[in-house]
């Protein structure tokens, strides 16, 4: 008798759906941002989405930040490393899809499916210009969480260090994604320029 009770409050419970919880705030959408082991495009794409969504909200409470929060000082630094931050996380997604249909090399022997080599270097191209529209933003929320001096959030103190780097110019996403444009350029001609003959 106990046994059939347990079954069947077992049966009972296991067949209610049970719900999440509702996402609001950027924090949540950024918590569902995730490393993935091997990026595939659709991981990259899901990311891409997650941080769009978080890019897009509102901040939770200062209670809820994933920093310790003090002051009104304090809770404006956050904002800026906060958004500052999301903007190189996208600008790393959109650079990680499109290294996946990116080329960098135009072997000889590809000469058969140049068409579709071109297509896959079109895609590239657009996610690296996708990633290079979000760098001025990045740019300025970095400058202004830089005005913000004496002040450093040590839970978030990657994202101090982002600031920084931005600052004193040794991370420049501009001149790498024009490094990589020019590159898959160069690509794309040594493609177009392949003809039956030369295979």
């Amino acid at each position: 008798m106990k046994r059939t009770i347990a079954l069947a409050l077992v049966l009972i419970f296991s067949s209610l759906s049970l719900s999440g919880y509702p996402v609001y705030f950027k924090e949540q959408y950024y918590k569902l941002y995730h490393a993935h082991y091997i990026q595939y495009p659709d991981d990259t794409i899901e990311n891409i989405y997650w941080l769009e969504q978080a890019r897009n909200a509102d901040f939770c409470n200062p209670l809820y930040a994933l920093s310790k929060i003090e002051d009104e000082r304090q809770w404006e630094k956050y904002r800026y490393l906060f958004n500052m931050h999301i903007e190189l996380k996208m600008i790393e997604q959109h650079l990680y899809l499109g290294s996946k249909f990116d080329k960098r090399v135009a072997y000889f022997y590809n000469a058969p499916w140049k068409r579709e080599n071109l297509e896959s270097l079109a895609t590239a191209e657009t996610a690296y210009k996708a990633a290079l529209a979000y760098w001025p933003s990045a740019k300025a929320w970095a400058e202004k969480a830089s005005g913000i001096r004496f002040m450093y959030l040590t839970d978030v103190q990657a994202w101090e260090d982002e600031a920084y780097r931005i600052a004193d110019g040794s991370l420049d996403y501009g001149r790498i994604i024009e490094r990589e444009l020019e590159r898959l350029a160069a690509v794309r001609a040594a493609f177009e320029a392949m003809d039956e003959a030369g295979y």
